[in-house]
This record gives C-alpha cells, sequence and structure tokens, in this order.
C-alpha cells in the first residue's frame, strides 16, 4: 500500500529554517513526479514546489523562489524541502504528494506536519 510520512515540522522563529521530509514507500518513486503543499489554518492548499524522477526539473511558487529548495534521494525513496528566511506566512501543515495534477489518476498525500513560525 501507498504511504507518505512527512517530518520534520516544528516552531521556528522568523527569520529561521526548517528541513522537512516525506519518507515514502508502495509505488515507483524514482520516475515520479513529487509535490509539496502547504495548508494555513483557515485556507486553502497551496502549492510549493515540484520536482521530477531525476531532479531535473523543478518548480516553484513565487513564494517559495529563493527561500526553499526541494530535493530527492531515490535511494531513500525519499523527498525534502529546505525552508529558509521563514516568515509568519509560512506557519501552516506542510503536506507532501505523488500527484496532484491530474483529476484521473489517483494522489496519494501523507498526514502533514505543522510548520509554526513565531516569535
Amino acid at each position: 500500500q501507498v504511504q507518505l510520512v512527512e517530518s520534520g515540522g516544528g516552531l521556528v522563529q522568523p527569520g529561521g529554517s526548517l528541513r522537512l521530509s516525506c519518507v515514502t514507500s508502495g509505488f515507483t518513486f524514482s520516475n515520479n513526479w513529487m509535490y509539496w503543499v502547504r495548508q494555513a489554518r483557515g485556507k486553502g492548499l497551496e502549492w510549493i514546489s515540484s520536482i521530477n524522477g531525476g531532479s531535473d526539473n523543478i518548480r516553484y511558487a513565487d513564494f517559495a523562489k529563493g527561500r526553499f529548495t526541494v530535493s530527492r534521494d531515490n535511494a531513500k525513496n525519499t523527498v525534502y524541502l529546505q525552508m529558509n528566511s521563514l516568515n509568519d506566512e509560512d506557519t501552516a501543515v506542510y503536506f507532501c504528494a505523488n500527484q496532484i495534477e491530474s483529476v484521473d489518476i489517483q494522489g496519494y498525500w501523507g498526514q502533514g506536519t505543522q510548520v509554526t513560525v513565531s516569535s
């Protein structure tokens, strides 16, 4: 069965950094696009970043450019999100997913990890 488990969230001060991890199993990870999405309290889902299997096609939302870096380790079936220069608008639950672009293909999401940026 497909599983995605995020970790690495927590409480950080403005300007701080966090590194999120998403460990996956149950599907062929190495040739699969992976995605990071977040949801702030009372808000909708907000796409953060996408990375293809070979890490040679990477995309970021405008708010993430220059601050966030997505990467992956196919040997570990794991995708990462390095977040720097965090501010209070980054407070959200952060999810990884293996498919978000097609309504006809089942996508799987993790349970999410909470990131809180506060002084």
